[in-house]
């Protein structure tokens, strides 16, 4: 694990809290202390009254005897005030809730966290439950439609900093492995206003995204609609009502944002 180097300003058991924090959040459960401690680079008294003072807090609980901790509900409380105290997730939730009813399709909200999409709202048809993608899921920016969309909004100089020699997991046949490749879907993204995908990041499974502006004109979200991939394919009849209902709802929560569209 690496650690950053200290700053004038930074609490030191702050920092090693956040650390264990996102030690366990990465599935790591702290069961055996000694190799966790090394892990973390933190003595091991240390870690157990960390460990401790984070259970009382409910920032953490224990797994069944033996097995270590998982993250807590007071942490997930937490994240939840975070995620509901955005504007764009006020605006965009009953909104994507009417999206995904009118489709028949699941609808969600994300943001761009560096090559990451970050999923911050999930609602789907009570029809057919055609995602299992849950908020908080970060999946890569490059192979998704939310991600391929927010990634349009940047520039030239920003894209190449983030991707020119950035590894690019191939997903599919579709997926963009190639900073060239990757450059050359964003341009028709940007051109069409509207990402899509049948099949290129999950088998079976298709989405089409458009980007969310706020009052300044910059991308700060994507929504986007998924389900079976057969729906996304250029011969469905229902596609191009499925493209208006996202541009609209897409346009909505923009101008809710304040954005002049």
């Amino acid at each position: 694990m690496n650690v950053q180097k200290p700053t004038a300003y930074e609490v030191p058991p702050v920092r090693r809290a956040i650390a264990v924090l996102k030690y366990i959040g990465a599935g790591n459960t702290c069961a055996n202390i000694s190799k966790a401690a090394k892990d973390l680079s933190i003595n091991r008294t240390t870690l157990i009254r960390l460990l401790h003072t984070l259970h009382d807090e409910r920032m953490i609980e224990e797994r069944e005897p033996g097995a270590g901790y998982r993250l807590g509900l007071g942490l997930v409380g937490l994240a939840s005030d975070s995620m509901n105290g955005r504007d764009v997730i006020q605006v965009s939730r009953p909104r994507l809730a009417t999206l995904a009813e009118k489709t028949g399709l699941s609808a969600h909200l994300g943001i761009l966290d560096g090559r990451d999409v970050v999923y911050l709202v999930r609602t789907s048809p009570n029809a057919q439950l055609v995602s299992n993608v849950r908020e908080g899921t970060r999946l890569p920016a490059h192979a998704t439609t939310m991600g391929r969309i927010l990634l349009a909004d940047l520039d030239e100089a920003d894209l190449a900093a983030l991707y020119k020699d950035a590894e690019m997991e191939g997903f599919s046949s579709k997926t963009a492995t190639s900073y060239e490749a990757l450059a050359a879907q964003i341009a028709s993204d940007r051109a069409a206003g509207i990402a899509w995908s049948a099949a290129n990041f999950e088998q079976g499974i298709g989405s089409c995204a458009c980007a969310v502006f706020d009052r300044t004109g910059r991308a700060v979200a994507a929504i986007n609609v998924s389900g079976p991939d057969w729906v996304f394919e250029k011969d469905n009849e229902k596609l191009r009502d499925i493209e208006a209902d996202i541009r609209r709802t897409a346009r909505d929560i923009s101008q809710n944002l304040g954005c002049a569209l």
